[in-house]
């Protein structure tokens, strides 16, 4: 029992916690939305680039936000794969 708890302990220390990915997604934004401000001023190239980076940025963001959420709901993705795994050896064998 001890080593799944050990196990379990490696895998939140390494992720950041859900308020943590919404800070950032919440602060990203904001900025987005000041410079898209400025967009509507008129057009520049420094602007328009850095708009690209920030959705990119915000989307890379969301898909760690899924991964954290589903990891939190459902456990660890590569346990998962594992004991369908060996259920499926096991009903194989039967």
């Amino acid at each position: 029992m001890e080593r799944n708890t050990e196990s379990q302990a490696g895998v939140a220390r390494g992720m950041r916690t859900l308020n943590e990915i919404r800070q950032e997604i919440d602060a990203l934004s904001e900025r987005r939305l000041r410079v898209m401000r400025e967009l509507s001023q008129g057009f520049d190239p420094t602007l328009t680039a850095e708009h690209a980076a920030l959705e990119e940025q915000i989307a890379v963001l969301w898909d760690e936000q899924r991964q954290a959420r589903a990891t939190v709901r459902f456990g660890d993705r590569d346990v998962i794969i594992q004991k369908a795994r060996q259920e499926e050896r096991l009903s194989r064998a039967a």
